[in-house]
């Protein structure tokens, strides 16, 4: 696969995993620590796909540098949100696995690219 062809798989990717995100947030419960976790995951679910789109069409390698670096950072957020939603038990377990995998690759994938790119100076 081409970078062009994985950049656009990617994108993608983050795109779908963003609502993915958003809909569960709508099943959070409606109390005051329910509204801080679903505020918070909204904002890191949806900030993977963003950075990543701003970092494809980066002005620099610095830039794209530090997009993928908030990517890295927004993918971990968005699965230590998970978990508080995983250990709080409001949902079940089977509603959050496939974002749970996903925030994982993603971070996995990210990781990976930023330390290619240390490696490539």
């Amino acid at each position: 696969m081409e970078n062009k062809e994985f950049a656009l798989m990617l994108e993608n990717r983050t795109l779908e995993f963003a609502i993915k995100t958003l809909k569960l947030c709508g099943k959070l419960p409606n109390s005051t620590e329910g509204n801080v976790v679903r505020n918070q995951l909204a904002k890191s679910g949806t900030s993977i796909g963003a950075n990543y789109r701003e970092a494809n069409r980066a002005r620099s390698k610095a830039d794209f540098k530090n997009k993928i670096k908030i990517c890295e950072s927004e993918s971990s957020e968005t699965d230590y949100w998970l978990t508080i939603i995983k250990l709080m038990e409001w949902l079940p377990e089977v509603a959050l696995v496939h974002e749970q995998k996903e925030s994982k690759e993603l971070l996995s994938i990210f990781s990976a690219i930023g330390q290619k790119l240390n490696t490539s100076r």
